[in-house]
């Protein structure tokens, strides 16, 4: 898995950052995510101070999303819009950066307390050839009754990496079937009035999402 946000970074367990492929990520970062940091939207909130997270308010990616859960009703970003919304795009089998993001943002939502229901965490797989519904919706289920699962087809999955500016690629196993994937370890978080302002960082740790959380949720649209 590679971190493309922090490029100083390497989870322990995750494979194959060095080389083209960790520059090319870089590249994207430095040209599509470290540009929106210093650009405001139109009308959006003014800081008061500095998010733990990277701030890209204002980036043009990342916008729509529309894709079924595991009981195929489809669900698009809009839907969640009065709430904060937490995307991460991973996959079930996913031996460290997956788990421990999922295991933060649920503490982090039992930390804000009374506010924890205005948060919803969505989880899209990178991996809809194993993580079957029923996979997926106990892997999510797993962290909080509220999270949401997401899985597209093959096809939609690309698309929508792609629109998002995720990085994912199967890693070969000793088998067919035991593949692992690279993908980006990011997650993007969104304000109650349905717009993009964060990236946050592989293991900034739950006490800096929390402070972030609180900052979104604080805000007056």
């Amino acid at each position: 898995m590679r971190l493309p946000v922090t490029a100083n970074a390497r989870p322990p367990g995750c494979r194959r950052h060095l080389g083209r492929r960790w520059v090319l990520g870089a590249t994207l970062l430095a040209a599509f995510v470290v540009p929106g940091c210093s650009r405001e939207e139109a009308g959006a909130p003014k800081a008061t101070g500095s998010f733990k997270s990277i701030d890209i308010t204002g980036a043009d990616y990342a916008q729509a999303l529309e894709l079924p859960d595991p009981q195929g009703k489809r669900r698009t970003l809009a839907e969640f819009k009065g709430k904060v919304v937490v995307l991460f795009f991973g996959f079930t089998q996913c031996p460290d950066v997956c788990p421990t993001t999922m295991a933060e943002l649920a503490t982090a939502k039992q930390q804000l307390g009374a506010d924890k229901s205005r948060v919803v965490p969505v989880f899209v797989t990178v991996d809809p050839e194993r993580d079957t519904p029923q996979v997926l919706e106990a892997y999510v289920g797993s962290f909080g009754p509220d999270f949401v699962a997401l899985r597209g087809t093959p096809e939609e999955t690309k698309a929508v990496a792609k629109a998002f500016k995720i990085f994912y690629a199967k890693v070969p196993g000793k088998t067919e079937s035991s593949y692992t994937i690279d993908h980006t370890a990011r997650s993007y978080v969104y304000d109650t009035r349905g717009r993009l302002r964060l990236a946050t960082r592989h293991g900034m740790g739950t006490d800096a999402l929390v402070s972030d959380l609180r900052r979104l949720l604080a805000e007056k649209g």
